[in-house]
């Protein structure tokens, strides 16, 4: 593909960048338990990242509009490497989340700028398989990430330096590039109504992924202990899910490319709650079948946001590509806020088997209304589309009644 070959630079910018968040956010959560933190502050330190990306989207299209995508990159690349070294000294609940909640600002406009960047070189023929391997970077760099916590070690400064180092020199392939970074977005003002307007399901769609692979990446160990999983099995069910990310994107970008996008979305999220209803009811205890179903999971569930992101900007005008990157972050972002947290109350109530239950049932509703917006674009009969869609609720509602008399109960024994 020699349109990617421009943007080479800019996705070796994005891997050194997400590799060192991926590693931040691991690692802040172990060093915190190590300096004593209880669970609840832990959950407090993160949920202010969460918050600040949110906050983040919100401001990043103005300050792209002001300064330009490459000068943004740099200011916010390096506010958050220092934000890593304040870290290390100050360390106290408080001031981590203030440090996080910064850095959650930051992060939001380093990938708004990194997408907006992607999406307005590239055309709707191209466009997610051009995002497909900004996911596979973004996948493969957090992975890989992870193994400098056992080589290195969750003491001394060690991590927090290297932590700066990445986010320092993720500063230099974009800085090296030509000088054909995008226009300013012309939409300084940002407004959510806008995203809609573009694309109502990629505005759901973003949002269930935030509530779906946010609450597997946070509450997946929990899950795994919960059914009896040593550490290392834990610690390779997350990697198997995590990397099975890297199996479908690019096919699925492909043939999104080629036919209906709305298609291979549906297709992506029905392979995800079938996957996830494998995993509630079929797997139970058994570490393979476990395995098993959290790689398709992983499969389907990790390229749905680069699919989604892809259908906006197919509809997104010239110069609104910003404002449409910092939307879909934004709506991911408060999926990914509330999504852990009501996942979290179910587990408690209903035990670890909820948190796949809790999926498929978002992951459900959200077939129902991709095969709606479908019926909506397509010029089906409004009668007809509400008799459709009621027999989706009838068959979304039959599951959520099966989960409530399935393992979830048996979990919560």
């Amino acid at each position: 593909m020699s349109s990617i070959r421009p943007l080479v630079p800019l996705l070796v910018t994005a891997g050194i960048l997400i590799g060192g968040n991926g590693l931040q956010a691991t690692f802040i959560s172990l060093r915190a338990l190590q300096e004593g933190f209880s669970p609840s502050m832990i959950g407090v330190v993160g949920t202010g990242y969460n918050i600040g990306f949110a906050i983040g989207c919100i401001y990043v299209t103005r300050i792209i509009r002001a300064i330009g995508h490459i000068r943004t990159f740099s200011a916010l690349a390096a506010i958050a490497s220092a934000g890593s070294i304040l870290m290390l000294l100050f360390i106290d609940p408080t001031s981590w989340f203030a440090m996080r909640l910064v850095q959650g600002i930051c992060f939001a406009g380093l990938f708004a700028v990194v997408e907006s960047w992607l999406n307005a070189k590239v055309t709707n023929a191209t466009r997610a398989r051009t995002l497909s391997l900004y996911r596979f970077v973004d996948l493969g760099a957090v992975t890989l990430a992870q193994y400098v916590i056992p080589a290195v070690g969750i003491g001394g400064f060690e991590l927090f330096v290297i932590i700066s180092m990445a986010l320092t020199l993720s500063l230099v392939p974009i800085s090296l590039t030509d000088k054909s970074s995008p226009a300013a977005p012309e939409h300084v003002r940002f407004d959510l109504r806008v995203l809609w307007k573009v694309s109502p399901l990629a505005t759901v769609g973003c949002m269930v992924v935030g509530f779906t692979n946010s609450s597997f990446r946070s509450l997946g160990p929990i899950y795994a202990d919960g059914i009896g999983m040593s550490v290392t099995s834990i610690a390779t069910f997350m990697s198997v899910g995590i990397f099975a990310g890297v199996v479908l994107q690019y096919p699925l970008g492909h043939y999104s490319d080629k036919l209906d996008r709305r298609l291979i979305i549906l297709a992506a999220t029905l392979g995800s709650f079938l996957a996830g209803l494998f995993i509630a009811f079929g797997a139970g205890e058994n570490i393979w079948l476990n395995y098993i179903g959290i790689f398709a999971f992983g499969a389907f569930a990790m390229p749905l946001y680069s699919l989604c992101s892809a259908h906006a900007n197919d509809h997104a005008a010239p110069g609104q590509h910003a404002l449409v990157s910092a939307g879909t972050l934004f709506f991911w972002s408060i999926g990914a806020i509330i999504g852990p947290l009501f996942a979290s109350v179910m587990m408690d109530i209903f035990g670890p088997h909820a948190l796949f239950i809790y999926m498929i049932v978002v992951l459900g509703g959200f077939m129902a209304y991709t095969i709606l917006r479908m019926n909506v674009r397509e010029g089906v009969p409004t009668s007809e589309r509400r008799m459709r869609f009621r027999s989706l609720l009838r068959t979304s509602t039959f599951f959520a009644k099966l989960a409530g008399s399935g393992k979830g109960r048996d979990g919560a024994e």
